[in-house]
């Protein structure tokens, strides 16, 4: 039997739902268009142009940040210092970090605007009889992933404490990922809350963990409620880019038979 490979990353395509700022936009060439451009920027004569070919299809991206899309965060992006040393770019990421046993965490009963804590993780780990070994990738399973594409996706969700993010570095894990739009809680929610509370620790706590701890976690994965708790293998090499904060990678979990 062959392997089962679940596709784990959203689609790259514009969403009007998505925030402005994170809007993809792609602009497709035609085989007609690049017809013309052919013959006019190589000079090559009508005549010798391939018989029965109408050229090829070319695409631009013309506005999409590293961050908009399915993708995995590099130290560097929560701090220039981690651990007493420069922080890793994601081009400087080892990549035996980013294939290994994988994990899901079932959260999919947290509410709203609650944050993932140790013994939510502890419960389900219980629950299936699992024990985190070093290097697993762990993902967070919350479904949210069924708002991509709308305004919501941004707005509502739960997220990782600073607590229960800290406790997987500490059992040995470098990279995780969830399956909504952050980390963290929401942004605006954490910022009006730190208003509210007059708390300046409260703002993008799960985050700022990785200045102090090394680690990596990836956003906006999908097709998480797919996978068993375990016995699969996650792949998720980042694009290389050369002192990025992140880059868009495709993720996918394999099950052996």
């Amino acid at each position: 039997m062959k392997t089962t490979i679940i596709d784990l990353s959203k689609p790259i395509q514009y969403n009007a739902g998505d925030p402005w700022f994170m809007r993809v936009k792609i602009k497709h060439k035609s085989h007609k268009k690049s017809h013309w451009l052919i013959r006019l920027a190589l000079n090559l004569p009508f005549k010798l142009f391939p018989k029965n070919w109408t050229g090829w299809a070319d695409d631009k991206i013309k506005n999409m940040g590293l961050h908009s899309t399915t993708h995995i965060d590099a130290p560097w992006h929560y701090g220039p210092e981690v651990e007493g040393k420069p922080a890793k770019t994601i081009d400087q990421i080892p990549l035996d970090w980013c294939y290994g046993d994988g994990i899901v965490i079932d959260c999919s009963h947290k509410e709203d605007f609650v944050a993932i804590t140790v013994d939510d993780l502890k419960k389900d780990l219980d629950k299936n009889r699992i024990t985190i070994q070093q290097g697993n990738i762990v993902l967070i399973r919350t479904d949210c992933d069924q708002l991509m594409g709308t305004p919501e996706f941004a707005e509502k969700g739960t997220g990782m404490s600073r607590e229960a993010t800290e406790w997987l570095i500490d059992q040995g894990v470098k990279v995780m990922g969830i399956d909504q739009w952050g980390w963290d809680l929401p942004l605006k929610y954490m910022a009006r809350k730190a208003k509210e509370m007059n708390d300046p620790e409260f703002f993008w706590e799960a985050h700022r963990v990785g200045i102090k701890k090394e680690y990596l976690h990836m956003e906006q994965l999908t097709n998480l409620s797919a996978l068993p708790p375990s016995g699969f293998k996650v792949c998720v090499f980042p694009l290389k880019i050369v002192g990025g904060s992140a880059a868009p990678a495709r993720v996918v979990a394999m099950i052996n038979p």
